[in-house]
């Protein structure tokens, strides 16, 4: 054990005896500062930022007292970390964490990415910290799975940190690790285990909740938060009064709240999330009645990570140098393996961007694209097969950037993918499955994408867009009924059946029923033997240079109906046919092509489109009825679909009549009033002939026309003549024939 200030109280002790303390507690009346410095949503972020990140913890050690402090760290530690970290399944992370005597951390839901086995028996063991996890049971034997809470003495108080992970963890990781761990609600068990600290004959005399749950996406203000995430309004405002600050993570938002204690709405408790990445440190300063307990005030912060110069960190803080020590090793260690080319590029290959942030995970990507395509094309060669390849948006942790980096790698050129780089973008070494889906249960794995959880509530992210490989594409419409909206899907150009069978190269993460994806479970589960990041490895090998594919799979389609009459205009709208991953070109034109059942197509134009929206109108030309779709393809981007089938109504029937005097003088004009009659109003040509020869025509206005032949356009005698309706788009044809006598004299 390293002896610090605060554990050299408890050493010196033990081997001279009380009156050489090093640190002498609190009188009974004095108050005491307790420094309270947290972390959150580290995610294995081992590289040049790793010194000043530890600089920054120990500057706020110093700042408040080292033996005044504790450092807390609200999870997701490890995984979807940097290659640096990845490449030795994180251990270069846990050390560095040693290194600075992290004295617990709740866990995270990525500390479950390899399993529960993993956590306890690997990461654990190496760990000089207790993962903490109040809410985390046993299926088995319903006991904790983790140490709910641990003790700490500063300053002759005691100090419990109680830890906890959102519920939502047995969504986030494979099912098959935690296929004997129950994830309950976090607040409810934060509350239960202060009650179990209450209850101690030596009761703690502060406090702290380290949450690995947080506000949710879109909202800022504390008002805001409550009312956007009903997880974040019960942690805020029903975790028990007894908790003296909560420390939070997961959604990788930076904020400091005083949030009203329960109970006591006069008073309020610090509430802070740090962003992740050590972007910033946390720090909370709880002023302590020594002789009660009770906390008088409080100061609360987001440090940004300091820029003070490696040299000068390492130099002050001997915790950093060890940091840095070990980080230069990882470093080393990563490049005789990482810095390898293994692959090309010819322009940036993204997740999807909002504005200039990575990873929004409710839309369509170039990234995603990609790497639905490798799931594919390397499982399909399986003994297992593939028909498609599914992708989850999280499962993609780092970008494939055109630009090199020859400072640190001079063969890391422009449009060189390094082995390093293509780890980063998968780095959980999920195992590749095949799963054999019915047609209707792939329908219900994309109709999940419209995110619910096990006990049917709407998560802290309400939708996730799956990736598919480019053999696949689908419509929706979002305005739909839930459980609806997937309105078409169509594999190798064909319909999807729902009672076929298709064969899914997914992650095992997929597999199992990650990410709220359960409709997973209703198929067939095959291993096939490989493992996620060497596939993608040996595809972007395989396969290169890539390039980004900026035609969408998937096609939002507002505003078409399931059937027409013949003839009706139809107009629908794609609202979304834009990409945000970097370098995506805007559509500027849709071509649109009708094909209707059994006939041939028909061209429909070219239509514009602005903001990634574009509006198709257009009557329905005559002839066209029964099952009939419409198929785009954009420019410059390429998307091609075939939109939903829809119904047109045979043309409706009609009656054409002629009002005309059976006898006319040839000397006379002749007047023949015409209605056409049907369901609707006709529109189109009505002419009057006699024996093939048209001798008078005009348009129909309002179903009835009067058509005047000339004087003497008609031999003196008898005439049997036919008027003849053409029909329109909506009206068959029809006709009738009149007889009229011309005289000579009127």
């Amino acid at each position: 054990m390293k002896l610090t200030p605060r554990s050299l109280v408890a050493a010196t002790a033990v081997l001279l005896g009380a009156p050489l303390l090093a640190v002498t507690p609190a009188d009974a009346a004095d108050d005491v500062t307790l420094n309270l410095i947290g972390i959150n949503d580290f995610h294995g972020r081992i590289d040049a930022n790793t010194v000043k990140f530890a600089g920054t913890v120990e500057q706020l050690r110093q700042d408040g007292g080292d033996a005044n402090s504790l450092l807390i760290s609200a999870g997701d530690n490890v995984s979807a970390s940097l290659f640096a970290s990845a490449v030795q399944g994180d251990i270069p992370t846990i050390d560095v964490l040693n290194d600075l005597e992290l004295d617990a951390s709740a866990v995270g839901n990525h500390e479950f990415d390899k399993g529960y086995d993993d956590l306890i028996n690997r990461l654990a063991p190496a760990a000089d910290f207790p993962f903490l996890g109040a809410n985390v049971f046993k299926k088995s034997d319903g006991s904790r799975a983790l140490d709910a809470y641990k003790i700490f003495t500063i300053q002759g108080l005691d100090v419990a940190v109680v830890g906890a992970v959102t519920e939502e963890t047995h969504a986030l990781v494979s099912p098959a690790g935690i296929a004997d761990i129950d994830f309950t609600d976090p607040t409810d068990a934060i509350n239960d285990a202060v009650d179990e600290l209450e209850a101690l004959p030596d009761a703690p005399d502060v406090i702290v909740a380290s949450i690995h749950e947080g506000a949710p996406d879109g909202a800022q203000t504390y008002a805001q938060n409550l009312e956007h995430s009903a997880v974040f309004k019960k942690i805020a405002e029903q975790t028990d009064p007894a908790v003296d600050a909560i420390f939070m993570g997961h959604t990788h938002k930076a904020y400091a709240f005083d949030a009203p204690i329960p109970g006591d709405p006069t008073r309020t408790r610090p509430l802070i999330q740090t962003g992740n990445y050590g972007d910033n440190v946390g720090q909370i300063k709880l002023t302590v009645d020594g002789a009660t307990g009770d906390v008088s005030s409080y100061v609360q912060k987001n440090v940004a990570r300091t820029t003070t110069a490696d040299s000068t960190l390492t130099s002050t803080f001997p915790r950093v140098a060890e940091v840095k020590t070990d980080v230069d090793a990882a470093l080393a260690y990563a490049a005789t393996v990482g810095n390898q080319p293994i692959g090309s590029l010819t322009a940036d290959i993204t997740t999807a961007f909002t504005g200039t942030t990575r990873d929004d995970r409710a839309n369509e990507s170039t990234l995603g694209h990609l790497v639905a395509d490798a799931l594919l094309s390397k499982v399909k060669d399986t003994t297992a097969g593939a028909d498609i390849g599914i992708v989850n948006p999280g499962g993609m942790r780092d970008e494939l950037r055109y630009a090199g980096n020859t400072t640190s790698n001079p063969a890391n050129t422009d449009g060189v993918i390094t082995y390093a780089e293509a780890n980063s973008v998968l780095p959980f070494v999920n195992a590749l499955n095949t799963v054999t889906l019915s047609g209707a249960s792939l329908k219900k794995v994309l109709e999940q994408q419209w995110q619910r959880d096990a006990n049917g509530n709407v998560p802290s992210r309400a939708y996730l867009q799956l990736s598919l490989s480019k053999n696949v594409k689908y419509t929706y419409d979002a305005a739909r009924p839930e459980g609806d909206r997937i309105t078409s899907v169509t594999i190798n150009g064909d319909a999807l059946d729902p009672a076929a069978s298709y064969k899914v190269a997914t992650f095992s993460f997929l597999a199992t029923g990650g990410d709220n994806f359960r409709a997973f479970k209703e198929g067939t589960t095959v291993d096939t033997g490989l493992v996620d990041y060497e596939a993608w490895i040996d595809y972007l090998t395989d396969n290169s240079p890539v390039s980004p594919d900026f035609a969408r799979r998937s096609i939002a389609v507002t505003g078409l109906s399931s059937s027409y009459a013949a003839g009706d205009r139809v107009s629908l709208t794609l609202p979304k046919l834009d990409l945000t991953s970097l370098g995506a070109p805007a559509t500027t034109s849709v071509e649109a092509t009708l094909y209707p059942e059994g006939a041939d197509p028909i061209d429909l134009g070219s239509f514009p489109a602005s903001g990634g929206t574009a509006t198709i109108a257009f009557d329905l030309p005559k002839g066209v009825e029964g099952t009939t779709r419409v198929g785009i393809k954009t420019s410059p981007t390429g998307t091609t679909a075939v939109l939903p089938a829809f119904e047109v109504a045979p043309p409706l029937s009609t009656s054409t009549t002629v009002t005309v005097a059976p006898k006319q003088s040839a000397r006379t004009p002749i007047d023949f009033d015409i209605d056409v009659t049907s369901g609707t109003t006709p529109t189109g040509t009505v002419t009057i002939s006699e024996d093939g020869a048209v001798l008078g025509e005009a348009e129909l206005v309002d179903g009835s026309v009067t058509i005047t032949l000339a004087a003497r356009s008609l031999s003196i005698g008898k005439h049997q003549l036919t008027i003849s309706y053409e029909g329109d788009a909506g009206h068959v044809e029809s006709s009738t024939t009149v007889t009229i006598l011309v005289k000579n004299k009127s």
